[in-house]
């Protein structure tokens, strides 16, 4: 893949795997109480959790030796992924109701005041949104482009054969 966004989307793209990042930023570490907090399965946490560390996003680390158990740490990869989460958080947030108020805060901890994710231009330090820039593909992902359009183009024409 070269499109940077569908790397990203391979490691994390899948509503299980985002809420399990939800909670490790939450502090959570040891797999029942991820498992209680997502409600998902322990074979589905299981496989998640193995993916995850696969791709660099936490390390397993044992606690206790016997029996054998684990608790999961993020690493700088996954620490990475904490304004993708944010994201998500203040996008809900602006777009969902919250009748009883939003259900969690981020808290600055130099400043103390509640606070949200701002996108600036790391070059200027002025605030931007999607209407403010221009994306510019490089030319493998031109051409990769190309040629799923003609792979699409040509399985639409097998199917009307």
């Amino acid at each position: 893949m070269t499109c940077t966004i569908a790397r990203s989307v391979d490691v994390i793209g899948d509503p299980w795997t985002i809420m399990i990042m939800k909670e490790l930023f939450l502090g959570q570490r040891r797999f029942d109480d991820i498992q209680m907090y997502t409600g998902m399965s322990p074979h589905l946490l299981s496989v998640r959790m193995k993916k995850l560390e696969k791709d660099g996003v936490v390390q397993r680390h044992a606690y206790q030796q016997r029996p054998t158990r684990c608790e999961y740490r993020l690493t700088q990869k996954g620490v990475g992924l904490w304004p993708i989460l944010i994201a998500f958080k203040d996008w809900s947030a602006r777009w969902s109701r919250w009748p009883k108020g939003e259900p969690l805060n981020i808290r600055h901890k130099v400043c103390g005041h509640v606070t949200s994710l701002k996108i600036v231009c790391s070059h200027c330090d002025e605030p931007m949104n999607a209407r403010d820039v221009r994306q510019e593909m490089s030319t493998a992902m031109v051409k990769e482009r190309a040629r799923m359009a003609k792979e699409a183009a040509r399985r639409k024409s097998g199917a009307r054969a």
